[in-house]
């Protein structure tokens, strides 16, 4: 078995694997990525892009069928669902590519296959053919990504019941969906099934949907759902899923208030958990918890010069923030300390449902418990001339300062595009800018972006178009 000797090995080819991998060969060490199944890890092939090509599909059907309000007329619209799902999968085979370019291009090694540690710095990598390779490193970075976390007694089959992955290639629409978990997964493929004559029904356990997000936010997607014919049950357990030839039979809730719901399909989406299985962790120390690595603010193990990144280190599950944390992760390793510490308060995250979702920072609750006294600014689409250009008048814009320093606490939208717009508010949160910045900078007409314009300003007793 021949061995390899590397400055840096890292184990995973997803958003934080292939780019710290990169970043590693930009910085001069001698750097080799693992990866057992496809390159651009869940993101890039069942997870971020496909579901929003799939989306966007969803999004433009939604927008034609109510091209009359435009004055536009269309006749005899209809979709081939088979044609969507194939547009999705050559996007994602596409994206894989890529960063199989981009690994050649920085001239990192590439070993496709399965990667175990079997002793200090050493990794031994199993090809599909069984060949065994072995890899030395003095640094190793984990990022083996996740995966979709089960329900007891609910088994997914792949046919009826399924996951993310079963819900992108599907072999037909189906009839009636019922979807397990009102997260950003579960919200999206309820938003894109429902949008193509699917009846949608979402059950989530938790008193409102997407329950990370601000609880103005919640109450204003579970009304613009409820709008579009897709059923919300909140506060509701689904404790059994029953079947009876090509037919299921849902238990939902408990005891007396417990009732039974038919559907062609189920989509079990209440989360992920940390692949940390089979990589020969048991012979290290790294800690692993709840199905998660523990590291510190440096992305370090408690072994040494093993490290984890992304998903596989717990949430929040984002591949913007595995990409950053690997960045940060490789650039301590290469003595680059400046880099600092990836602050969870500076993350965006985005649901790219109907309408869309998007968030950073604090919500005002959280403002509230963490000892702040908030000043919060809403500013409604409705009021916002582009908005109604586009004819998407839903939603608002909402931030949060804090009163004494007016520093930006967090910013929170849902409407159209918004998940282009929370950039603004995660560049301004990096750059530590208040109120008086924001209020300052000169935002052009007409866009959407005025809205995150105004609600600054209405934050602060200033708004122009309310």
């Amino acid at each position: 078995m021949s061995e390899t000797s590397l400055d840096l090995l890292v184990i995973g080819g997803g958003p934080g694997g292939y780019v710290a991998a990169i970043r590693g060969a930009q910085l001069g060490l001698s750097t080799a990525l693992v990866e057992r199944e496809h390159l651009g890890g869940v993101c890039s092939n069942w997870g971020c892009i496909p579901t929003k090509t799939l989306l966007h599909a969803a999004s433009l059907y939604r927008q034609i069928q109510h091209a009359e309000t435009l004055g536009i007329e269309v006749r005899g619209l209809s979709f081939d669902f088979g044609k969507l799902v194939q547009r999705s999968r050559a996007v994602a085979d596409r994206m894989s590519k890529g960063v199989r370019h981009l690994l050649k291009k920085n001239k990192v090694a590439l070993h496709e296959g399965e990667g175990r540690l079997v002793g200090p710095q050493r990794v031994e990598v199993t090809t599909a053919a069984g060949v065994r390779i072995l890899l030395q490193a003095r640094h190793i970075i984990v990022a083996t990504g996740a995966r979709s976390r089960d329900i007891p007694n609910i088994a997914v089959d792949g046919d009826r019941i399924w996951n993310y992955r079963h819900a992108l290639a599907p072999q037909a629409l189906p009839p009636s969906l019922l979807v397990i978990g009102a997260g950003a997964i579960g919200m999206e493929f309820a938003s894109f099934y429902s949008a193509l004559g699917s009846k949608v029904t979402v059950a989530e356990m938790q008193d409102r949907v997407l329950p990370m997000e601000d609880e103005d936010v919640s109450a204003f997607l579970s009304g613009a759902f409820a709008k579009q014919g897709i059923a919300i049950r909140t506060g509701t357990a689904v404790t059994a899923v029953e079947r009876a030839g090509d037919a299921l039979t849902a238990s939902l809730g408990s005891g007396d208030k417990a009732d039974r719901l038919e559907v062609s399909h189920v989509l079990v989406a209440i989360g992920v958990t940390g692949n940390t299985e089979g990589l020969g962790l048991e012979r290290t120390a790294v800690n692993v918890e709840n199905g998660r690595i523990v590291i510190d603010r440096q992305c370090r193990t408690d072994e040494s010069g093993i490290y984890a990144i992304g998903d596989v280190a717990g949430p929040p599950w984002l591949a913007h923030k595995a990409s950053h944390e690997a960045v940060l992760c490789v650039e301590h390793i290469a003595g680059r300390h400046e880099a600092g510490a990836l602050d969870p308060h500076r993350i965006p995250a985005c649901t790219y449902c109907h309408p869309q979702v998007a968030s950073i920072g604090l919500t005002e609750a959280q403002a509230i418990a963490a000892g702040h006294e908030p000043r919060v600014g809403r500013f409604p689409f409705a009021a916002n001339g582009k908005a109604l250009a586009l004819g998407e008048p839903e939603g608002f814009v909402k931030t949060v300062f804090d009163r004494q320093t007016g520093e930006l606490l967090g910013a929170h939208m849902v409407g159209a595009e918004v998940t282009e717009l929370i950039h603004g508010f995660s560049v301004a949160k990096a750059l530590e800018a208040t109120e008086a910045e924001l209020i300052q900078a000169v935002y052009p007409h007409p866009t959407l972006s005025e809205a995150a314009h105004e609600s600054v300003l209405a934050a602060f007793g200033r708004p122009i178009h309310i």
